[in-house]
């Protein structure tokens, strides 16, 4: 059995298997909460307010994108447009806490963008991760990515998920490359050149940093 495999076994029975020692392995699992061995994965809440400014007003955080840094006033709207998104479609971005720190250090989680490029894309969650600067380098992103999909493949059903990175961000590749996504088509959007990827639901085990 998978990696995969048996995460989804855990989430299916809502029960905890404290000797596995891989990170993403979920450790704790509701609907709005995911535990893994470093990182609590929940739905965001208003009191992440200022965790949230302070990870989106960090120009890292859009160093490939087609935006700037956010203002307090968008930072608002951004949370409340993820508190809305699972009250609307019962899935959506987590905010990623640390639990050595119990600091907002990412957001991680599936989405439905409504992006305009067609069925191909449109049609699937699409997949994002934003990990802050200051807590890069430890694996997070794949950790709770990983956590993140297991965590909607019981939700939504084993599906195909999407999702669309800078061509020049290598890092993100490479986390999407561990999770399964593979390359079907690239495209220049909002300024920048664009890979779409793509993930089959049952594409079997990814591996962690």
């Amino acid at each position: 059995m998978t990696i995969m495999q048996n995460i989804q076994r855990e989430l299916s029975g809502l029960f905890v298997d404290r000797k596995r020692s891989d990170r993403s392995a979920i450790q704790t699992v509701n609907f709005r909460r995911v535990e893994t061995e470093r990182l609590i994965l929940r739905v965001p809440e208003m009191g992440d307010y200022r965790d949230y400014c302070a990870l989106l007003a960090d120009p890292e955080a859009f160093r490939f994108s087609e935006r700037g840094p956010m203002s307090g006033e968008e930072v608002w709207t951004r949370l409340l447009r993820q508190v809305g998104h699972w009250s609307l479609a019962g899935y959506g971005l987590f905010a990623v806490q640390e639990k050595a720190t119990g600091c907002i250090v990412g957001e991680v989680g599936f989405g439905d963008f409504r992006r305009g490029l067609g069925p191909r894309f449109d049609s699937a969650p699409e997949g994002g991760w934003t990990i802050a600067a200051g807590a890069r380098g430890h694996g997070y992103a794949t950790e709770a990515a990983e956590a993140a999909l297991a965590w909607l493949d019981v939700r939504l059903g084993s599906r195909r998920t999407v999702c669309m990175i800078h061509t020049q961000n290598k890092a993100s590749l490479r986390v999407a490359h561990k999770l399964g996504f593979r390359a079907f088509s690239e495209i220049d959007y909002r300024g920048y050149r664009a890979m779409l990827l793509e993930r089959h639901g049952g594409n079997g085990e990814a591996s962690t940093d």
